[in-house]
């Protein structure tokens, strides 16, 4: 509980709806001014996204189908936390192997972001891996068809500006890069 004004204060918390990598969750919250009502959103554990640099500079990328939109979606590799990883450098290093198979020298932190916090509790965690060689084989989850690819910084920029990349992990993360980069960039 925060002592701020605005905050709501939670009377009961229960899982409406429960499915593979998300759940809905909802709530019985008092509002500020002691009304009560109910609240649902999307609870989900946290997720790294990794932007990856070959040693020759390039960017590793994915292309997957997202059902979703129902178009084959150019991004940076994604994924859910697990359990078994130590810490979040170790989540991006293994979503880096799993999903492209590919390895890094380096893993930088770079940004932590809520993207949707009225609807969520979703948190990624960007990262910045350098030196991606492909090392390993593709270990994808039953319900992912990825092709590996790469490109060089100014075409993933070139497609986000075209909106032909229309991911907001890919996106935020180019972008945020190119503004900020990491501390071994400075």
């Amino acid at each position: 509980m925060t002592d701020d004004p605005l905050a709501w204060e939670t009377l009961d918390s229960t899982v409406a709806y429960s499915c593979p990598g998300f759940d809905v969750r909802n709530e019985e919250v008092r509002l500020p001014d002691g009304t009560e009502t109910d609240f649902d959103y999307l609870d989900e554990s946290p997720s790294v996204v990794v932007l990856p640099f070959t040693p020759e500079g390039e960017v590793v990328v994915i292309e997957e189908w997202r059902q979703a939109v129902r178009r084959v979606n150019r991004s940076l590799p994604v994924g859910g936390m697990e359990p078994e990883d130590d810490d979040r450098v170790a989540a991006a290093r293994r979503e880096l192997r799993e999903e492209t198979g590919h390895e890094a020298e380096s893993v930088e932190f770079l940004t932590s972001v809520e993207p949707a916090n009225g609807i969520a509790n979703s948190r990624l965690h960007f990262f910045v891996a350098r030196g991606c060689t492909p090392t390993a084989e593709q270990e994808l989850d039953h319900n992912e068809s990825i092709r590996v690819e790469t490109t060089t910084v100014d075409e993933l920029r070139e497609h986000i500006a075209e909106r032909e990349t229309r991911d907001g992990r890919t996106t935020l993360g180019l972008l945020y890069y190119e503004a900020f980069g990491t501390e071994s960039d400075e």
